[in-house]
């Protein structure tokens, strides 16, 4: 990425000092702000700040929400930075609480909208609660609104009013239900009384709210769009606020037979409450994302496909004339789609992975032809400006997300912001094989140090999804950490990885782990005759799909010397029916009895007597997609099948009680990161065990 800036023209605007700036200090970046390059500092990296988001106004201004990690590494605390759109100067930090703020979004007059559960210096809202708060140009930030569950900021029309969701207990009203919350608490009452599925997200409960879109006025009154709906209708939704504030639009959820749900679109007309379905899902296809144009007359969503045992979900991008007329569907090529965004001209930007990579296409709303606006780079937060101009966060295997502005005429500038990256400790290098005659490749990060005198010992990294890509920083699954430590890393994008159209993400399917086993394995084992890498001491590592492929892959081989298996996938038919996504997974997969052989083939815990490599098992307990009693029966096979000594087993279990399917708090994930590579220090390399008690 160009690390060049231009000057700055007449026509930017400056740059105000923020009112919460104490005393008007000085222009400050971050304590963390200059560029990190020790990887050996593990507690240093995950102290970087990180780029979460970012807005353009229609006066030029660009403001970012930027998270670091509080003092005792306990959670990651946003605040808001304002960017130099010129890339001249200097981020300077607007808010300060302790309690964070993120999700900016700009006003119609200027100022920037933004979510925090910071104390109202008025002594209104909600304690420990999201309040939608509004920061002048000059002067103090104020809450525009609050409700007693919180709110959450969806949309803003051009006369001010605002689109948010918020949540009430069940059978309740937004008028009552800070009351009925009161009582709750104080019953100390926590049951949720079901009736269908689903009753799991991720790492919450369905069941015991019921979430509504509310319409805020410019005063911070509520009104309540969606005051009929249950638990499930809305407990996903998305939704957008049409420009001249009349119409909402909003995914909307139903239950059908099997333990199923379809999500249609609905229109909600803002004054009268009435409800027009769009589209209507059905049993091949559901639809999510609504986006409308800037001048609301076409509105943009996702039509997704329903998987079977053949075939896998498609998405499809589609335009919708709102005053009628078919609809257009975007030509993407390979792109798997991630972010939307409508530009001022009426042209609509879609960003994604692509070819291990990523990027930006303008769609044609008339011809869903596209061209390219960027690429060479994962983009996310795509913020398009008044003139133009795109600024958007774009990140790569190498470099973490970094704010640039990307205009028709020259390369994505990268604009000055907390959290860049200096030299890396490796290489970084495209490698690619072929396996009955299709390509499959990879990223390679080789460590400055790894030489024919001294080889690197190598790693085999699996991704989760399974449909997901190498293409991206990660700080949960940083190579660099490793690198650093001396391990050559190769990540491939195996069979079903994003980027490669259809037919890429069908490839392998129904997550057939041989497939996947082979085509990564193939590019392994071409990688590793080079002569600065160590064939003799490997490691394979994984989490979610690739956790499910750790698990898989140890009772099929035992060519690997240490396997990491996080949140990984272990007796499938107890998993297809645990997991928050029963529903897809058993239309898929079926019942057991069903398909006997597949279950028989694929479901690792059938191979467990054939493990002899030793195995760390990691896995958080909220974990809801894949539910922490795999994690539970993997140990328990696993330690009850070693025929030697308790004290010479060599598997270990790190157990993460507060964690959901990701590792995000900073303070644990410095304990998993150490202990994950303090195992393979020690199965690899021949380090000392890591002690009954973690130092860490």
């Amino acid at each position: 990425m160009p690390s060049s800036t231009s000057s700055t023209d007449a026509s930017t605007p400056s740059m105000p000092r923020s009112p919460e700036d104490p005393a008007n200090a000085p222009v400050l970046e971050s304590a963390g702000s200059s560029d990190f390059s020790d990887f050996s500092d593990i507690d240093g990296f995950l102290r970087i700040p990180r780029l979460a988001s970012i807005a353009a106004g229609s006066d030029g201004r660009v403001v970012a929400a930027i998270q670091e990690a509080d003092e005792n590494g306990a959670k990651l605390v946003s605040s808001l930075w304002e960017l130099d759109p010129a890339g001249d100067q200097p981020a300077r930090r607007l808010t300060f609480s302790a309690s964070g703020e993120s999700s900016p979004r700009f006003a119609p007059d200027g100022s920037v909208l933004f979510s925090s559960a910071r104390p109202d210096p008025q002594g209104e809202g909600d304690e420990d609660t999201s309040a939608i708060w509004r920061l002048p140009r000059t002067g103090e930030a104020q809450v525009v609104a609050s409700a007693p569950a919180g709110l959450t900021l969806l949309g803003v029309a051009e006369n001010g009013t605002m689109l948010a969701a918020t949540n009430v207990l069940p059978g309740g009203a937004l008028e009552d239900d800070a009351e009925r919350r009161k009582a709750r608490k104080d019953a100390k009452q926590t049951t949720i009384w079901h009736t269908g599925m689903p009753i799991r997200q991720w790492d919450h409960e369905i069941g015991d709210q019921s979430r509504r879109l509310v319409l805020v006025s410019t005063d911070g009154d509520l009104t309540d769009l969606t005051p009929d709906v249950g638990t499930v209708t809305l407990h996903a939704a998305s939704a957008d606020l049409s420009p001249d504030g009349s119409t909402v639009a909003t995914s909307w959820t139903q239950r059908v037979r099997g333990g199923e749900t379809r999500s249609s679109i609905v229109l909600i007309d803002t004054a009268t409450l009435r409800r027009v379905l769009l589209l209507q899902a059905d049993d091949d296809a559901q639809y999510g994302a609504p986006l409308f144009s800037r001048d609301g007359s076409h509105l943009a969503v996702i039509r997704s496909t329903a998987s079977s045992p053949t075939d896998t979900s498609y998405s499809h991008l589609e335009i919708h004339p709102i005053g009628g007329g078919a609809p257009v569907t975007a030509q993407l090529g390979d792109l798997s789609i991630s972010d939307l965004a409508w530009a001022e001209d009426g042209t609509l930007l879609v960003a994604g992975d692509l070819h291990s990579s990523g990027a930006v296409l303008a769609i044609d709303p008339a011809s869903g032809t596209s061209r390219t606006v960027a690429a060479d780079g994962v983009f996310s937060a795509l913020a398009p400006a008044a003139d133009g101009t795109l600024f958007a966060l774009r990140n790569d295997v190498g470099t973490p997300s970094r704010p640039v502005r990307i205009t028709a005429d020259t390369a994505p500038l990268e604009l000055p912001a907390p959290g860049a990256i200096g030299a890396l400790p490796g290489t970084l290098e495209w490698v690619e094989t072929d396996v009955d005659g299709i390509t499959v490749g990879g990223w390679l990060c080789v460590p400055m140090s790894a030489s024919a005198a001294s080889p690197a010992p190598v790693m085999l990294w699996i991704h989760g999804g399974p449909h997901g890509s190498y293409n991206a920083w990660s700080w949960r699954w940083c190579p660099w950490l490793a690198v650093e430590r001396g391990y050559a890393v190769l990540m491939p994008d195996p069979a079903m990885s994003t980027g490669y159209g259809d037919a890429g993400l069908n490839r392998g399917w129904p997550r057939l782990p041989d497939v996947v086993f082979r085509e990564c394995e193939t590019l392994f084992d071409a990688v590793l005759p080079r002569p600065e890498l160590d064939d003799t001491r490997t490691a394979m590592l994984g989490a979610s799909f690739g956790g499910f492929m750790a698990n898989w892959i140890a009772g099929h081989t035992d060519r690997f010397d240490a396997i990491v298996t996080h949140a990984g996938l272990w007796a499938l038919d107890q998993q297809h029916r645990t997991t928050d996504a029963a529903a897809s997974k058993m239309r898929v997969h079926r019942h057991e009895d069903e398909l006997p052989d597949w279950y028989r083939t694929y479901s690792p815990h059938h191979s467990a007597g054939s493990i002899t490599t030793p195995m760390l098992v990691t896995h958080g307990n909220r974990d809801y997609r894949v539910p922490v009693s795999e994690a539970l029966r993997l140990w328990w096979d696993l330690v009850s099948i070693w025929a030697g000594e308790p004290e010479t087993m060599p598997h270990r279990f790190l157990q993460l009680t507060s964690e959901n399917h990701w590792v995000l708090t900073p303070s644990n994930a410095l304990a998993w990161n150490q202990a994950v590579l303090a195992f393979c220090d020690q199965h690899v390399l021949g380090a000392d065990p890591i002690p009954e008690v973690l130092p860490w």
